[in-house]
């Protein structure tokens, strides 16, 4: 994992929150600055995913701490 310049928690949401939500953290990011996001919807290990691809935003790690997700992901720029 690297080291994120913000942290998104979003533990307890369900889909579709996860992804709208990060997507929307995302827009209001500057090119270049790393978001982690944490969250425990299942659904947000294709999701999250699914939106960096759409986007263009860049996914750098994919990971877990016990139930909860997590993801980087660096602002497209």
């Amino acid at each position: 994992m690297t080291d994120p310049d913000h942290t998104l928690d979003l533990i307890g949401l369900k889909c579709p929150l996860p992804a709208l939500k990060t997507a929307r953290a995302l827009k209001g990011l500057q090119p270049g600055v790393v978001l982690r996001v944490r969250c425990t919807d299942p659904m947000a290990a294709i999701d999250i995913p699914n939106l960096a691809r759409e986007t263009g935003d860049a996914l750098l790690a994919q990971g877990t701490e016990g139930e909860v997700l997590i993801f980087d992901l660096r602002k497209a720029g």
